[in-house]
């Protein structure tokens, strides 16, 4: 088991303990199947087991680790199908969220995507980094959707944190993202809701078809394909829910005048191209 860095000091919080914990874990310091001695834990992070046994239950609260009778605490696998899932859940709940609050996003929350967007795109290539620069954009709109709403979003993303992070990595994938979410700032800030409801199912689907297929490019999807169908949206695949990047998406109802769309997982061509290439 890799030492932390750095150590904490004696009187740290379990706040801070817990952070110090996830970020080992989703960094892939403490593997998949890691066992967390609570004894060797509290002799490298310098605390008593009464803080440390309590950020443990939060990190199992938060799905990262699993307690067993006979093994104590380990560190969670990552499984493709609660990836799916999970995306499958916020693409359930966010879109229609965020339709419904646009009118309720500032100046100043415009101003903090934008400076997190810059963000991203100056730590391409730089995970971590990228990462919290691309959560602190779409916090913004998370941070206003109901308080109920918004407990069960974090809950989710905590779930694919650690998956998010080995995807991020990928060259191609920032691009992908900044493009993606310039677009759908473009459509916050302009109060286009169609537009803005469109593009987050796309960015949805996208993350979460790179975020599998990466991992497994035979998976088989059922709950995002569900997700979808539920949303009137298809997604190009075969019977057996195979999808080979990158799918054509498209929706059975006329979407806003949104332009086409391309990364590495997903492709939608716009009508407007659509009659340029007939004509």
């Amino acid at each position: 088991m890799a030492n932390p860095e750095p150590l904490l000091r004696t009187g740290t919080t379990v706040d801070d303990l817990h952070a110090a914990l996830r970020e080992r874990v989703i960094s892939g310091d403490y593997p998949p199947g890691a066992r967390m001695s609570q004894a060797q834990l509290a002799a490298e992070f310098n605390v008593s087991r009464t803080p440390l046994r309590e950020a443990l239950q939060r990190l199992e609260a938060d799905g990262l680790l699993i307690a067993s009778a006979n093994r104590g605490m380990h560190v969670a696998p990552v499984v493709n199908s609660e990836t799916e899932e999970s995306y499958a859940l916020r693409l359930l709940i966010e879109p229609p969220t965020v339709s419904g609050l646009i009118d309720e996003f500032t100046t100043t929350d415009f101003d903090e995507m934008r400076t997190a967007l810059d963000e991203m795109r100056e730590t391409r290539g730089h995970g971590r980094r990228f990462q919290d620069a691309h959560d602190r954009f779409h916090d913004v709109a998370l941070n206003r959707y109901p308080a109920s709403f918004r407990d069960l979003i974090k809950s989710l993303h905590i779930r694919i944190y650690r998956h998010q992070r080995v995807y991020l990595a990928h060259n191609r994938t920032p691009d992908d993202f900044i493009g993606v979410d310039n677009l759908y700032l473009d459509a916050l800030i302009s109060g286009e809701s169609g537009l803005a409801h469109h593009v987050l199912q796309f960015h949805l689907t996208d993350a979460a078809l790179g975020l599998v297929l990466d991992a497994d490019s035979d998976h088989r999807f059922a709950s995002l394909l569900v997700a979808l169908r539920g949303r009137g949206i298809d997604v190009e695949h075969t019977a057996d829910g195979t999808v080979v990047r990158p799918a054509a998406i498209t929706w059975s109802t006329p979407t806003s005048p949104m332009p086409s769309l391309r990364t590495s997982n997903l492709v939608f061509i716009s009508e407007a191209e659509l009659v340029d290439d007939v004509g």
